[in-house]
């Protein structure tokens, strides 16, 4: 039997069920849990669809998008191009944070800016490596130093070039994991003190990249990284139809961009009613 994505499963829980009793508002609560909606969200979305009793499939997955419009956020992250932008870029190892500030480069690159990678994931020599890879690929410049290097050396080195060669956005790639939490934490609030300090802060953007279908570790990295520093954007990888999405609406931080696949240009700013309306099987 093919697997449902979450907002199908959600399409045909309805039809399953013949009578809206409370078992069935159990269910519901239930079923967004497993989609990782979170017990709070659950409870809501479930009493506000209770409250106005829908008659029809239609109306059941019209209410549940209502109920989701206020707990999914969009943001578009536009540079100015007259200054210069630093965006911090963070996540756990595996995610595909660096594949996606390649991505991102390109993205913005297309879009004539001067864009430069700081490859500040100074703990893995292969983050480096992979990163100078993708600078040759995308033609962009990377600021590196040897592995083991100060990460917040790295990027002041890099603010400092970018400025004199009047450049406008600089990436940086950050360490994903260390051997402990507590040392990853102090290392970006470290570099975050060092951008702030040369950065307006209108022109400074922290994002985190998180795997669209990991759930709960998701949440649990935004709280981690929101709490370091403060979060100001998402980026979803490996998202498609079968992508439970419900850690978006309990994270409550603005997607910015959703990467679909391997390429270069599997790399799309979130289109905030195309995803709500998947997420509600509509």
């Amino acid at each position: 039997m093919a697997k449902l994505g979450f907002g199908a499963r959600l399409a045909s829980f309805f039809g399953f069920r013949k009578q809206l009793d409370e078992s069935f508002f159990e269910d519901l609560e239930d079923v967004l849990i497993e989609g990782d909606f979170g017990a709070k969200n659950a409870y809501e979305i479930s009493s506000m669809v209770e409250s106005e009793k829908p008659r029809t499939e239609e109306e059941f997955l019209s209410l549940v998008r209502r109920a989701l419009e206020g707990k999914v956020k969009g943001t578009e992250l536009v540079p100015d191009p007259a200054q210069l932008s630093v965006y911090l870029v963070l996540g756990v190892n595996g995610v595909g944070k660096t594949t996606s500030i390649a991505k991102m480069a390109k993205y913005y690159k297309d879009r004539n800016y001067k864009v430069v990678l700081a490859a500040a994931d100074t703990f893995r020599a292969a983050a480096i490596d992979q990163l100078e890879l993708h600078s040759r690929r995308t033609g962009t410049r990377i600021v590196r130093q040897e592995n083991g290097s100060d990460p917040g050396a790295v990027i002041y080195d890099a603010i400092s070039s970018a400025q004199a060669r009047g450049e406008n956005l600089i990436l940086c790639d950050t360490a994903g994991r260390m051997h402990n939490k507590e040392n990853l934490m102090k290392e970006l609030q470290k570099i975050d003190k060092i951008i702030k300090a040369r950065i307006k802060p209108e022109n400074y953007k922290k994002i985190l990249v998180i795997d669209a279908v990991t759930g709960q570790n998701a949440v649990s990295q935004a709280e981690l990284f929101n709490q370091a520093i403060g979060l100001d954007a998402l980026i979803l990888t490996k998202y498609d139809s079968l992508s439970k999405g419900g850690a978006v609406a309990q994270i409550g931080i603005p997607v910015a961009f959703v990467g679909t696949g391997e390429h270069y240009e599997d790399f799309h700013v979130f289109d905030r009613e195309q995803f709500l309306s998947s997420l509600a099987g509509i």
